[in-house]
């Protein structure tokens, strides 16, 4: 796993050397880190969104931020009260986030690591809010990185994906014989569209589910939606009782993971760290 914990040394205190920003970052001093961002304030207006749906005090709470850039979330997390773990592949980001933590006052209570999602299988912190956000759909292998998240994961998720359009919502049978498979082509059954060439010029732009895939996927994984703040924004729980089919789906996911092995169990695991 490659998990380097940053340090405030060897950076330049210069706002155009660390661009370009992906963030906009309102910083104390009255700079904006991408005023001229093409999606406008972001995410200032996907965290109005988010904000009220969250405990304005998360003091002794813990956090991690999935794919946290140049850290915006981080940040109001932490302003909140949080311990903030803000994880991010890219170096670049992670840079512009130890900058700018340092210039709102919040390196007490914000840690940075270079991580990939799929890096917590190896890690063994749990998490009361995890945010996974902007991430799911750059990834080859999504719902393992789900299933990793919700892994992590005590009181609270904020997921985030890229969508197909609809809201519609087809009820598949408990059970359904393997000839009858009419019933995928209606509207609402849980689908994820695979995106073979590049959509909007990025090559990482993998899936796009539509709602209900995303409402099953979450299901699928050990969560229950409880709020939908905005379009493509889902705020979810951990269910009380995890699914009697967790014990084999946890067996290939340590599998895939490099965690299993010939003659392992991992019920103990299973039942230990599965759905707080």
């Amino acid at each position: 796993m490659t998990e380097t914990l940053l340090t405030t040394s060897d950076h330049q205190d210069d706002l155009a050397a660390l661009g370009p920003w992906f963030h906009n970052l309102h910083l104390p001093d009255g700079r904006q880190t991408a005023p001229q961002h093409p999606l406008g304030d972001f995410p200032r207006f996907k965290w109005d969104q988010i904000a009220p749906h969250l405990p304005a005090d998360l003091s002794g709470w813990t956090a991690l931020d999935i794919g946290c850039n140049a850290g915006f979330y981080t940040f109001e997390l932490a302003r909140r009260g949080a311990l903030v773990t803000g994880i991010d592949h890219d170096p670049h980001f992670l840079r512009q986030a130890r900058w700018a933590a340092e210039r709102f006052g919040l390196g007490d209570r914000v840690r940075l690591r270079r991580m990939q999602v799929y890096d917590l299988a190896r890690v063994e912190e749990s998490y009361d809010l995890v945010l996974f956000m902007g991430v799911f759909y750059h990834l080859r292998y999504p719902l393992l990185a789900l299933d990793l998240v919700v892994r992590r994961l005590c009181r609270l998720l904020v997921f985030q994906t890229l969508t197909m359009p609809g809201e519609e919502v087809f009820e598949p049978a408990a059970d359904s014989p393997i000839h009858d498979r009419e019933a995928m082509l209606e509207p609402g059954w849980p689908k994820m569209a695979f995106i073979e060439h590049r959509l909007a010029s990025d090559p990482t732009n993998w899936w796009a589910p539509n709602h209900a895939g995303v409402e099953a996927m979450l299901r699928s994984a050990g969560v229950t939606v409880v709020e939908r703040p905005g379009h493509e924004i889902y705020v979810c729980r951990p269910v009380e009782v995890p699914s009697p089919d967790r014990v084999w789906m946890e067996e290939e996911l340590l599998a895939a993971t490099g965690r299993g092995g010939r003659g392992a169990d991992p019920s103990a695991e299973s039942s230990a760290r599965i759905l707080k």
